[in-house]
């Protein structure tokens, strides 16, 4: 895929070429090369700290079967390499037996290393909420990005990007719940509607006990906020109003709130939407 580092390097510009004003440079930054796996070294601030082991085992399969179809990306660092990103591909070739992989290299500094590992980090769709969130807010810690900035490096909303980095509020129990998909980022967000910890608690174990999905959890957590607005109303909705709210959330994929008169023979329902995306997503159903 690539040619050896010596096919276009001689042993002396293999160390001295280590920036991109370098004599020599432009044969090495841009081309894919075949890297010894010897001459490589991990990405010590690499922001994914957790390689599932059967993942990687499949993975060397396909090496093995297939070969490493996309190069991982390397900085130079004297006679070595460190990775920039490709952590995964590094160490399912090493499982595989392979002597070498195919590389581009990238001559930068520490601070633009760790800011292109932590921007490549962020784009796997294999990631984990918190893993998501701990990124970015080690990209506006430790890089200085403002939220701003970081919504346009990474092309995504700024209210995502804050909404993310909210989860790092929830307690580690519930952070680890997250990590494991035992409760989704949905879930999370309606456990954070809460202000104090013993009802967040309360809540986090009613997900876990009752399977509740999302908006059962976010129907719940506005229970526990107002618990005698809920039992008064609980008492005056009949069971068939409760299973008609209930399907409507269903099919619309937001809070529903039916309220009825005291006759019980007139009434309204109301429909809640956070932002224009889930009013148009209401709408729709009526177009």
């Amino acid at each position: 895929m690539g040619r050896g580092l010596g096919a276009i390097l001689s042993s002396e510009s293999k160390v001295s070429i280590n920036s991109a004003t370098d004599e020599g440079a432009e044969v090495l930054v841009g081309n894919i090369v075949e890297v010894s796996l010897d001459d490589i070294y991990p990405n010590a601030s690499q922001p994914r700290t957790y390689f599932d082991e059967k993942a990687l085992n499949d993975l060397a399969q396909s090496i093995k079967n297939l070969g490493v179809i996309q190069p991982i990306t390397l900085r130079k660092d004297g006679d070595r390499f460190e990775i920039i990103s490709g952590e995964r591909r590094f160490r399912a070739s090493k499982i595989a037996g392979l002597k070498s992989v195919p590389a581009y290299i990238r001559l930068v500094n520490d601070q633009e290393l760790l800011e292109m590992a932590l921007v490549e980090n962020i784009q796997r769709e294999d990631l984990d909420a918190i893993e998501v969130a701990l990124t970015y807010q080690r990209l506006l810690d430790e890089i200085g990005l403002t939220q701003e900035n970081l919504s346009q490096r990474v092309g995504k909303e700024r209210s995502t990007i804050t909404n993310s980095i909210r989860l790092l509020r929830l307690s580690p129990d519930v952070q680890n719940a997250v990590r494991s998909g035992e409760i989704s980022a949905g879930h999370g967000r309606a456990i954070l509607s809460l202000d104090s910890e013993e009802l967040q608690q309360k809540l986090f174990q009613k997900i876990i006990n009752e399977g509740l999905n999302v908006r059962q959890a976010e129907l719940a957590a506005n229970a526990l906020k107002n618990p005698t607005k809920s039992l008064t109303r609980a008492k005056t909705l009949s069971n068939e109003h409760r299973k008609a709210e209930k399907k409507l959330a269903d099919i619309l994929d937001v809070k529903v709130e039916i309220k009825t008169a005291a006759n019980g023979k007139k009434g309204k329902i109301v429909l809640d939407f956070k932002n224009e995306k889930e009013l148009e997503q209401i709408l729709s159903h009526f177009s």
